[in-house]
C-alpha cells in the first residue's frame, strides 16, 4: 500500500480526534492484517472511489468510543447505544473526509460513500478489495481504537 495513504489516515484520526473528542491520540507501528476480525467494539466502515480503491474502518474498543462520544456530546455515555454508533459514523466520515483533503493536495481525488456502523463483540469487517489491510493502531487514555485501511491506486498516480 501507498505510503501516502498511510500519513494521510494517520494525520487525518489524530487531527479529528483532537479536534472533535478532545482526545489526544497516540499512533502506534501500522501492521498486515490477514482476516477480517474487527479489533474493537464498534466500527465504522467507509467505502472509498477515484484514484483509489477500497476501504477505511475505525474500530473502537468501548472504553474508548464512551469516552469520545462523551466528549463530543458533552454528557456521559454509559453503553454502546444509537447516539454512539450514529458518532462512530460521523467520526469515520470526519477521518475519511480529512485524509481525502490530504490526499488530494498530493494530486490523488478520493470520493468516500455513506459510512455502516457495525458493532458487537467478535464482528467482522470485510473490505470492499477482499485483501488484507493495514492496520494502524491507536492508544488513548480510555483504551484503544484502529484505523484499518485496505486501498490500492486505480491510476497508477
Amino acid at each position: 500500500m501507498d505510503v501516502r495513504f498511510i500519513n494521510a489516515f494517520l494525520a487525518g484520526t489524530t487531527d479529528v480526534l483532537r479536534m472533535m473528542a478532545f482526545v489526544e491520540p497516540r499512533a502506534g507501528k501500522a501492521f498486515l492484517k490477514k482476516d477480517n476480525a474487527a479489533k474493537g467494539d464498534v466500527s465504522g466502515v467507509i467505502g472509498l472511489t477515484g484514484a483509489a480503491r477500497g476501504s477505511l474502518a475505525l474500530t473502537f474498543s468501548e472504553p474508548c468510543i464512551l469516552k469520545v462520544v462523551s466528549n463530543m456530546l458533552g454528557e456521559e455515555q454509559a453503553s454502546i447505544n444509537g447516539d454512539v454508533k450514529d458518532a462512530v459514523g460521523e467520526l469515520t466520515n470526519m477521518v475519511s473526509g480529512s485524509a481525502r483533503k490530504k490526499l488530494e493536495s498530493e494530486g490523488l481525488s478520493v470520493t468516500a460513500a455513506i459510512p455502516t456502523v457495525v458493532s458487537g463483540s467478535g464482528h467482522s469487517i470485510r473490505h470492499v478489495l477482499g485483501g488484507p489491510s493495514i492496520i494502524i493502531p491507536f492508544e488513548t487514555d480510555d483504551g484503544p481504537f484502529f484505523v484499518d485501511v485496505c486501498l490500492i491506486l486505480t491510476n497508477g498516480s
